[in-house]
């Protein structure tokens, strides 16, 4: 039986990096073939092609990156791009050469490697040494539950840092947001993604959201928390 492991890699492109050769330069670096996990990031240009259409499609200015998906390999990229422009209109395509990086644009991709079984190890479906199948499911089932508990566990001690309860530290993060603003979104999805705490605040009313403020200090919103991230100021917020 060959098992297949998975080798996650981090690419962080600098401005002005087109994404899609940067990622079939990847898939040929690594010689396996895999699939983009997660993105983060914005581009000054996009380019993808629309169904139906003879030639790609070009758009300018700041541009977020709302999803990337599909494969990478030695033999090329399939990938399907989605993004918003200033007015929250969404567009999307087959990504194409000439997308390029604005400020940031932070990507996880993970590559399957084929690995062979070490000697003795025994197929998923079979029970461990010493134990009846029913009890294999069972140690299975338990270890499955402690694994879904995690993330409750994680999520509370997330509230009590956002809420400054407890005995966790005041997260040295405020952001004052609006319910349905995909700007105050993307900035909660942004610190989420690189292991900052935060605590949730009432915005000033009449003033643009979201309203990020870092020790007390108001640095604007969304754009200026990319642009922070992309000179490696946010660095020393995060808490991985």
């Amino acid at each position: 039986m060959t098992f297949q492991a998975l080798r996650t890699v981090a690419l962080q492109l600098e401005p002005g990096s087109d994404v899609r050769l940067s990622l079939e330069q990847l898939g040929r670096e690594q010689g396996a073939t895999g699939f983009v996990l997660s993105v983060v990031g914005n581009v000054s240009q996009a380019a993808f092609q629309c169904p139906g259409q003879p030639q790609p499609t070009l758009l300018s200015g700041v541009l977020e990156i709302i999803s990337l998906q599909g494969t990478v390999g030695p033999q090329g990229v399939h990938l399907h791009l989605s993004l918003s422009d200033s007015h929250c209109q969404v567009w999307g395509g087959h990504l194409e050469p000439g997308a390029l990086v604005h400020s940031v644009c932070e990507l996880l991709v993970g590559f399957l490697v084929p690995t062979a079984p070490a000697p003795g190890a025994v197929a998923p479906a079979a029970a461990a040494p010493g134990l009846t199948a029913p009890q294999s499911a069972a140690r299975r089932a338990g270890a499955m539950a402690a694994r879904s508990a995690a993330p409750a566990r994680a999520n509370a001690a997330r509230s009590a840092a956002h809420s400054g309860s407890g005995s966790a530290e005041t997260p040295r993060v405020e952001v004052g947001v609006l319910p349905g603003c995909p700007w105050s979104a993307r900035a909660l999805r942004l610190l989420r993604t690189l292991g900052i705490p935060y605590a949730l605040v009432e915005p000033r009313p009449g003033a643009s959201v979201p309203q990020v403020a870092i020790d007390g200090v108001e640095i604007g919103g969304y754009d200026a928390l990319v642009d922070l991230h992309g000179k490696g100021e946010l660095q020393g917020l995060r808490q991985l």
